[in-house]
């Protein structure tokens, strides 16, 4: 790698030519993307939780979380009532958005689904 050291304005500068610049750049990104594969691996082992990107898009695309998650976490209504201690009804309208629910409704869900209220709340 040829460097040519200059000053400038009272700066020490290195000058190298453009292809051992972007070598040098490629490097330092693949370092980068080492170190957040290493730190995503730690986050994992730790117990963080990933899930299949089509899920994800399944709620940008506007299908409703909380079905989402349920279906996810392979749960039928039943089911995910059973484990909230709520009425099967009340997840069906709040799957439908014909109910809003309780701030209390809306934590022992998140609890059953082993999730954050916000990962399930309506986006609207």
């Amino acid at each position: 790698m040829a460097v040519q050291f200059i000053e400038l304005d009272g700066r020490k500068l290195a000058v190298l030519p453009e292809d051992d610049y972007r070598r040098l750049l490629d490097a330092v990104e693949e370092q980068d993307d080492i170190a957040a594969a290493v730190a995503a691996q730690k986050r994992r082992e730790a117990g963080e939780e990933y899930v299949p990107a089509e899920m994800v898009y399944r709620m940008l695309d506007g299908e409703n979380a909380l079905r989402v998650w349920r279906e996810y976490r392979g749960m039928t209504l039943t089911q995910l009532a059973s484990h909230a201690g709520v009425n099967k009804a009340t997840v069906s309208q709040l799957e439908n958005g014909k109910a809003f629910g309780r701030p209390a409704t809306w934590r022992a869900l998140a609890d059953a689904l082993k999730v954050s209220v916000d990962d399930i709340l309506p986006l609207d």
